[in-house]
Order: C-alpha cells, then structure tokens, then sequence
C-alpha cells in the first residue's frame, strides 16, 4: 500500500460488513454494528449501491467476506471460551472486535497491529465513535513487509501467555518472507494452547491464465487502492 494512504480495502471490506449488519437478524450471516459507525459514508453507500452489480460481477465475493467475518467472530468466542490472555489482530483495518466483544474487557489484553498510515485513520475514527480513544487496545505499528513482530515485546505482549492470533484478509497483500516471518513469530513467541486464524489464496488462482472474477476485480483496482495482491504469497 501506500505509504502514507490508510488502507482503501479496509474501508471497502468494512462497508461490506456495514451492509450486512444492516439485515434483520434472520438474514444477516455476520453482525458488527461498529462496521457503519467506522466506514467513510462514501464507502458504505457505494457498496449498498453497488451490491447487485458486484455480485454479478464477481459471485460470491461479498458472501465469502462476510462468512469469513462470521468464521472468527466464532473462532474468537471458542477461544474466548478456552481462556486466552492475549488476542493479536494482525493488520487490524477496521477490525471492530476489540470494541464490540465485552468479554475482552478487563480479561484479555487487545493488540492491534497495522501499517501506521491505516492505524493513524483508524485511531481518529475511534475518537469520533467514542468520544476518546478506548484504552482496551494497544496499537502497535508495524509495516509488515518491512519490519518484524518483534516490535510486540516494546507495546507489553508476553510471549508466555496462551493468545489468540486474528490475520484476516491480509497475507495475499504481503511478500512470501513476510507471512514465513509472521507465522514463525507465532510458532516461536506464544504459550501453551496458543492458536492463529487467517486466510490465504493460492499463487496459482493470482497466476490463472483465466482468473477468478474476484481476483480478477482486485488486481484492476490495485491501481486505485494501492495495494497489490502479491504472486509469491502462499
């Protein structure tokens, strides 16, 4: 991504959620009623507005988005439930969990780590929200391509606690030495029980002769967001 441009996937992967949890509680798949309290208007309208035709576009995009969301909204109630101390949102976005799960508050200590333009908007959307910044979360800025997790130990991460690492709708963006790195901090640097949920695409579905109408979609707009779907990801 750019350097100094917050993330523009975020903001559209969000407004995808907004959208959703705009349903009735019998039709949505996932539920975050921070998701449109977060997003710039701008992108929450012009993905309502736009539904029909993206789904024509590229099928099932917007349904594996939101079913992903689901998934480790899930996953994050188990290891809430398997008692976790620590839970680590790797490039966090617009990640609203932190905010909207109670049982996080008072029990289990929040990291957020994102490139520091993506963290600085999100930061200040928080204080619109909120009124202030909440003080459940420590940011930590890390640009993943260039620097390692190591930064975690300088913001209080304790290597010895059983944590819970959440890498959603990230790994494809970055170099393959960087989700190796990644994925060794966590094997190396967390307790007993300790687990991680992300999500990955293939190299061969970004190098397909004849791609995929949402990976297709995603490599034109790399232009406009700044952010590049990596071909020597996983």
């Amino acid at each position: 991504m750019r350097t100094q441009q917050s993330s523009v996937t975020a903001q559209g992967i969000a407004a995808i959620r907004a959208v959703e949890s705009s349903k009735s509680p019998g039709q949505r798949i996932c539920y975050d009623p921070l998701a449109r309290r977060l997003v710039n208007p701008f992108f929450y309208f012009l993905a309502k507005a736009f539904a029909g035709y993206g789904e024509r576009k590229a099928p099932g995009t917007a349904g594996f988005l939101v079913a992903r969301a689901r998934y480790i909204d899930d996953y994050l109630e188990a290891g809430l439930d398997s008692g976790i101390n620590q839970l680590v949102i790797l490039g966090a976005g617009l990640d609203s969990r932190a905010y909207r799960f109670e049982r996080l508050r008072g029990r289990v200590a929040v990291f957020e780590v994102d490139h520091p333009a993506t963290q600085r908007g999100k930061r200040q959307r928080l204080r619109k929200v909120f009124g202030e910044l909440p003080n459940q979360v420590t940011f930590v800025p890390v640009d993943f391509n260039e620097e390692g997790l190591d930064k975690l130990f300088g913001f209080g991460y304790d290597r010895r606690q059983k944590t819970l690492f959440i890498w959603e709708g990230v790994t494809y963006y970055l170099m393959a030495e960087a989700v190796d790195s990644t994925l060794e901090f966590v094997s190396k640097n967390s307790g007993q029980g300790s687990s991680i949920v992300f999500d990955y695409v293939y190299t061969s579905a970004l190098t397909a002769a004849s791609k995929r109408g949402d990976i297709a979609r995603m490599q034109r707009y790399s232009r406009f967001t700044g952010e590049r779907l990596n071909r020597r990801g996983p």
